[in-house]
């Protein structure tokens, strides 16, 4: 992807992956582990993070009775990103904190991309201007089968959103486009998410601990 990492002391780490591959457990267990560290950071998601990114995420998510195209999922996301950036992540990292956030401009390239079907290229140039060129640190992508996933969410009582909606089909695509992008991408990791939490957290911690050893100094593995 364009851009360039986040730079300065802060860090920008972002968790990615498909439905149910658990990203909102492994970042609330980042959290923990990194306060327990004394290690200041904000943990966030994506859309939401702001007001107006919250009220933007229930429109994409929540709202079935819409037809949104796949073309006005894209901006109203990149919308929503846009004020994410600015009133979340760039002054948390400005604070020197480890910014972790549930989702990035990686979902958009496997969700809208290869799940809807849009130009990768123009969505990459979409989204430097509503980054202003940021990327993360770094991407973790949690990898789980689809079946696994939809397994997950049914034992936990969640309903679909309205993108889960789209289908089998399209969430084996997404799956295949986080594979393929963290194939071709620079900064993108996969951990295979199919384990228990605790399992999955150990190796997310030994992948940061690896990546940033001064980030993480003070944490133990």
């Amino acid at each position: 992807m364009t851009g360039a990492p986040s730079g300065g002391s802060g860090r920008f780490i972002v968790l990615e992956g498909g439905e149910g591959a658990g990203k909102s457990t492994q970042a609330a267990l980042l959290s923990a582990w990194m306060a327990a560290a004394r290690i200041d950071h904000r943990r966030t998601r994506e859309p939401g993070g702001t007001p107006v990114s919250e009220a933007i995420r229930s429109i994409v998510l929540a709202r079935s009775d819409l037809d949104v195209s796949p073309m006005a999922e894209l901006f109203l996301i990149l919308a929503a990103r846009a004020a994410f950036v600015r009133d979340v992540v760039r002054p948390g990292l400005a604070q020197g904190l480890v910014v972790v956030s549930d989702r990035f401009a990686l979902s958009s390239l496997a969700y809208q991309g290869y799940g809807r079907g849009l130009d990768l290229d123009e969505i990459r140039r979409a989204n430097a201007f509503a980054t202003g060129g940021l990327e993360p640190d770094l991407y973790i992508v949690l990898d789980v089968p689809v079946e696994v996933g939809a397994w997950r969410q049914r034992r936990d009582g969640m309903p679909p959103d309205r993108i889960e909606r789209s289908g089998t089909d399209f969430l084996e695509r997404v799956r295949d486009g986080y594979l393929a992008l963290a194939r071709s991408e620079p900064g993108v990791r996969v951990v295979d998410g199919s384990g228990a939490p605790e399992e999955v957290h150990r190796q997310i911690r030994s992948l940061l601990m690896a990546e940033f050893p001064a980030t993480f100094a003070t944490a133990r593995g």
